[in-house]
């Protein structure tokens, strides 16, 4: 491994840093490992994590998805379950499922909730906080429009948050996407980490960001280019 990075890094000057469409062409051709590596960006923003409205989490829409496919479950009742079953939800249910989940069922990698159900679903935050998987108003998780939220899970839509060292990493796709492709989905990440920058955030706000790939190093990116 270690004999492996650095031949990689040879060919990749960590001094400079690189446009989008530069560092996804060194990433793809770095990502020789015998699987489909995952893409990753990473982003450090000059922000203060300890304070409440300078914490991010948002969603984005990738437009070309993250190559991996999501396994959603919906809670509701009435007619949203019907909704979520039409919309390609692999699992479903009401309180039947709330219980099933508090003892142990986790075969699924999101959670949609109704608003109306939210009360009964409380009590698994417990088990799903922990795994980042409990519903959520700011990701989106937690609303009547089933259909269309299912269907954008389905399609690419990811949820992003920084984390206590204020930064923020995310999947984008893997290492056999199309160039354009990896590109087009790193710029909609950087678009809406430029969008909904806080306020109250003080100084230099996008510091540094890196792609890399899951066996490979980082490549800087050039935090000062137009996204």
């Amino acid at each position: 491994m270690g004999k492996r990075i650095e031949n990689i890094k040879k060919g990749i000057d960590l001094v400079k840093t690189y446009t989008v469409e530069e560092a996804v062409e060194i990433i793809k051709k770095s990502a020789n490992a015998k699987f489909d590596e995952t893409i990753e960006l990473h982003v450090k923003l000059g922000i203060d994590p300890k304070q409440s409205d300078q914490q991010l989490r948002t969603t984005v829409a990738l437009p070309h998805g993250t190559g991996k496919k999501k396994k959603i479950a919906v809670i509701a009742k009435g007619e949203k379950v019907k909704e979520a079953e039409s919309a390609g939800a692999e699992v479903f249910g009401g309180p039947e499922l709330i219980e099933n989940i508090s003892k142990g069922f986790m075969d699924f990698d999101v959670l949609v909730v109704t608003p109306d159900m939210m009360k009964d679903a409380a009590k698994l935050g417990k088990i799903l906080g922990p795994k980042g998987l409990m519903p959520n108003p700011k990701s989106g998780t937690v609303t009547f429009d089933i259909d269309r939220t299912v269907k954008e899970l389905k399609a690419g839509r990811i949820e992003f948050k920084n984390d206590a060292a204020g930064i923020i990493h995310t999947i984008i796709g893997k290492a056999s996407f199309p160039a354009q492709n990896l590109a087009e989905n790193i710029r909609a990440v950087m678009e809406t980490v430029m969008r909904i920058k806080p306020s109250s955030a003080k100084g230099v706000y996008l510091q540094s960001a890196y792609v890399s790939s899951t066996m490979g190093p980082g490549v800087p990116l050039n935090p000062n280019q137009k996204f």
